[in-house]
């Protein structure tokens, strides 16, 4: 049964290592996709800013970094072609896996590099990217990101940032609202005419954190036929904690199944962006956890949890675009 995950930081992770993707001592690589039987993977370009980038000695603005670790991409699957072949849409997964080869779908964390300019939508849509996180932990020209202050939590998209929006729908590239205040996320709800993803985001019921869904958005993205993916932080799964277990990440799978819908549940790891001890260590304990989500799911649905919902997302939201 083949996984598609929603969220990783691995690309930073090469870009500021210089290192590749085809093997590594970090969570992800692609020998580590390929032994664990994983069908894609969601790569993330994350445009580190403010004290992230000071700490990552990241000088560049975020449009330039994006277009370096655009390159490090291309170079990447050019050199590992025997392994990898770029997606686009959901038919190129099937493609590619036919064909024996992982697919790249390629994402962005954080629309900071928009500033504001709504034709850079077209410039990362014609450059590959499928989806796109609205914001990081800072406000940006789209709206306001998550926060444990109820009145900036409560703060919605800005003008720009709805125009966004429908400007992505356009163009084949999923919305992603993961890090945005909850406020925004209604307005995505109400502006979005695609169905929208939370590529890396827990339930706020069994961790509360403001990075993490309530009740009723988990009902809204369920409504929508949206996608959320699990992710694996263990301080997004059970507060205080620095060590994640299969079988917390698999609670919250069952609490989002519940609230959302089988259909609205997803991985995103977040693997290479987090720095917790892992039960499933890395990419590699991806077979452990489809056995322990066999435990409460049928087949059909852990194959949905795995990798069909956020194809059902992507071929609905992908039609446009390249």
């Amino acid at each position: 049964m083949g996984i598609i995950d929603m969220h990783c930081d691995t690309l930073l992770e090469c870009y500021l290592k210089k290192t590749g993707l085809r093997s590594g001592e970090g969570h992800l690589s692609l020998e580590k996709m390929k032994a664990s039987g994983m069908t894609g993977q969601c790569f993330a370009i994350f445009l580190t800013t403010g004290e992230s980038a000071v700490q990552d000695g990241v000088t560049i603005g975020p449009y330039e970094l994006f277009q370096e670790m655009y390159e490090l991409y291309r170079r990447e699957l050019e050199a590992n072609r025997d392994m990898i072949l770029p997606a686009y849409t959901a038919d190129d997964v099937a493609r590619n896996e036919k064909e024996g080869k992982l697919s790249a779908i390629l994402t962005l964390e954080d629309c900071v590099l928009l500033d504001g300019k709504i034709e850079r939508v077209d410039e990362l849509a014609d450059q590959g990217v499928r989806m796109a996180t609205l914001i990081w932990n800072y406000e940006n020209s789209l709206g306001y990101p998550n926060s444990s202050d109820p009145q900036l939590h409560a703060k919605g998209l800005k003008p720009f940032g709805i125009e966004a929006v429908e400007k992505m729908n356009e163009r084949g590239i999923i919305v992603d609202i993961s890090h945005l205040s909850e406020g925004g996320f209604y307005d995505v709800a109400k502006y979005s005419k695609k169905p929208f993803a939370a590529s890396h985001s827990c339930a706020r019921a069994l961790c509360d954190h403001s990075r993490n869904l309530t009740d009723d958005q988990l009902r809204v993205i369920g409504e929508t036929g949206g996608v959320a993916g699990v992710n694996f932080y263990s301080r997004f799964l059970t507060e205080g904690s620095d060590f994640t277990t299969i079988d917390r990440i698999v609670e919250h799978a069952v609490y989002m199944a519940n609230k959302a819908g089988v259909e609205a549940v997803a991985m995103g790891s977040d693997f290479d962006g987090i720095d917790c001890e892992l039960e499933m260590s890395d990419g590699t304990g991806y077979p452990r956890l489809l056995e322990a989500l066999e435990k409460h799911f049928s087949d059909d649905d852990v194959e949905k949890i795995a990798s069909g919902n956020f194809l059902r997302v992507f071929r609905e939201c992908s039609g446009a675009g390249r």
